[in-house]
């Protein structure tokens, strides 16, 4: 057996790399005739360079750090009474020999139960003691601050914390519930380091974040994460527009900044996802859009007026969306026009559809709210519905949103004897005492009722926007559905004095 020397060997490596090189090129070759063979010769894989290093923060961390502060809240409170309970089972309220107690009043002392000394307690004055912890920012040079409604929610005396320790006392300027935000000031000689909102629009899903605050109290803490998601509807109120956080956000963190990379806020850390109540990952922000709206008008006089159309909307499923006969499922769909509402003066129905507001498309019941909250009270408006399948404009002046309105008590339950099965939809009904519709006193769980959320108790109302007040007059109404060809009826019920649409099949069992 021979070695080849060296000159062979390295002959021998020039011939493999040249068959090497017209193998790859040839592979190219048979790549691209093979695609166009196949009609995709110019489709390729999703390619992106990225740098070579992730990009760090610590830059941006140390020019928007003393802007960050922490947010430290108390509240007046009565001292507790000298009521002494056990295993939380209170004993005041025994009769003066039971033995229970007087065991606790001869012993109590001795674990921790009353004495003489609780009586000079119930004298003393109310005083403040520590309520809740949160975090801010600095919005202005002259000591302007943002941070959540719930955080300052209570509060009578309130303590800003710097990134360097310094405490500052603060006032509350305003706050506003709806979208859990609140302004407070610091009267401080001297020069804030502030930061500015950051335009959202521009904000996409997979970019960079940096969440900066005071998660339990520990001071400035900083965490990075991506945005994943916009538009988010937690169910906090009609205004959910949330920016979704993938970042480490905790309690404590409310109130505090998320900044892009440029070192703006792009949103207000509001709330987070935790079936622990620890972090997961999760977390929701004000879109600094919002937030920037209402903190200026917390800062101009303190609160914040909103429009207000005065109307139960819901969306426009496409179920709803066939029983009316149309092909769209966009818009907000009319449940109640409130009575003396702006939107009942103007003529807007239950079973409108609206659709635009000033030109301005609706995509659905968030997107109505919204745009309305945007306006000034008094403001008029052009509202464009959707009303027998045919557009038409309505003029509206928006009033001012009022406070929540109590709901009232449910119906009571009919008399058995007046009942009526509609058994065709799995329906028993009864009419309603005030005669407006017809209770709805069961409801078979193997129906396209119970299939469409019909629930006893509701009272059913209109059916395809005709008034019912009779068992025989939904039949009636439903016949007509069902010989104009549609696959559902739209069917309006009404509770505890709300009012919402379903669309319930009508193919007959």
């Amino acid at each position: 057996m021979t070695t080849p020397n060296n000159s062979s060997r390295n002959s021998v490596t020039r011939k493999l790399a040249a068959a090497l090189i017209a193998t790859t090129v040839l592979g190219v070759g048979i790549s691209g005739f093979s695609a166009a063979t196949s009609g995709v010769a110019n489709a390729e894989a999703v390619r992106i360079e990225t740098p070579a290093v992730a990009p760090g923060f610590a830059d941006i961390i140390e020019k928007v750090s003393p802007a960050v502060v922490s947010v430290r809240v108390k509240s007046d409170i009565q001292p507790a009474s000298s009521d002494f309970s056990f295993g939380g089972r209170g004993f005041d309220d025994l009769p003066d020999d039971h033995p229970l107690k007087k065991f606790f009043r001869e012993f109590g002392p001795q674990f921790g139960g009353p004495d003489s000394r609780d009586d000079r307690r119930s004298q003393r004055p109310r005083r403040a003691r520590p309520v809740s912890q949160g975090s801010g920012f600095f919005i202005s040079g002259d000591g302007f601050l943002v941070t959540n409604n719930h955080v300052i929610d209570g509060g009578t005396e309130f303590t800003v914390v710097m990134d360097d320790g310094t405490e500052l006392d603060a006032e509350l300027i305003g706050s506003d519930q709806r979208t859990d935000l609140a302004v407070l000031k610091v009267e401080e000689d001297r020069e804030f380091t502030y930061v500015d909102f950051a335009d959202d629009t521009k904000v996409r899903v997979g970019d960079w974040v940096v969440a900066v605050g005071n998660p339990f109290g520990l001071g400035g803490t900083v965490t990075a994460g991506i945005v994943s998601a916009r538009g988010r509807d937690i169910g906090a109120g009609p205004y959910d527009d949330f920016i979704q956080i993938d970042a480490a956000v905790n309690r404590g963190n409310s109130g505090g900044p998320t900044f892009n990379l440029n070192g703006e806020v792009v949103g207000v850390n509001t709330a987070i996802f935790s079936p622990s109540g620890g972090n997961v990952g999760i977390a929701f922000a004000v879109p600094a859009s919002v937030a920037k709206g209402v903190v200026a008008e917390l800062m101009d006089d303190g609160s914040v007026e909103r429009g207000w159309l005065g109307v139960a909307i819901q969306p426009v499923t496409a179920d709803i969306a066939e029983s009316l006969g149309i092909d769209r499922t966009s818009g907000a769909l009319v449940a109640d026009p409130q009575e003396d509402a702006p939107a009942a003066k103007a003529g807007i129905r239950s079973g409108d559809i609206i659709i635009a507001v000033n030109g301005n498309e609706v995509e659905g019941p968030r997107e109505l709210a919204r745009q309305i909250a945007g306006f000034d009270p008094g403001t008029k408006v052009e509202v464009t519905i959707i009303r027998g399948g045919k557009e038409r404009t309505v003029s509206v002046e928006l009033g001012e949103l009022p406070g929540a309105k109590t709901a009232a008590a449910a119906p009571s339950t009919p008399d058995q004897a007046s009942e009526t099965a509609l058994a065709d939809f799995g329906l028993t009904v009864a009419p309603a005492e005030d005669g407006n519709g017809v209770v709805v006193t069961d409801v078979d769980p193997d129906s396209a009722a119970a299939d469409a959320g019909i629930r006893a108790g509701e009272k059913i109302v209109e059916v395809n926007n005709e008034a019912v007040t009779t068992a025989s007059e939904i039949e009636d109404a439903l016949d007509d559905v069902a010989n104009s060809g549609r696959k559902a009826a739209l069917i309006l019920l009404e509770r505890d004095d709300t009012t919402r649409f379903v669309a319930m099949p009508i193919g007959r069992g």
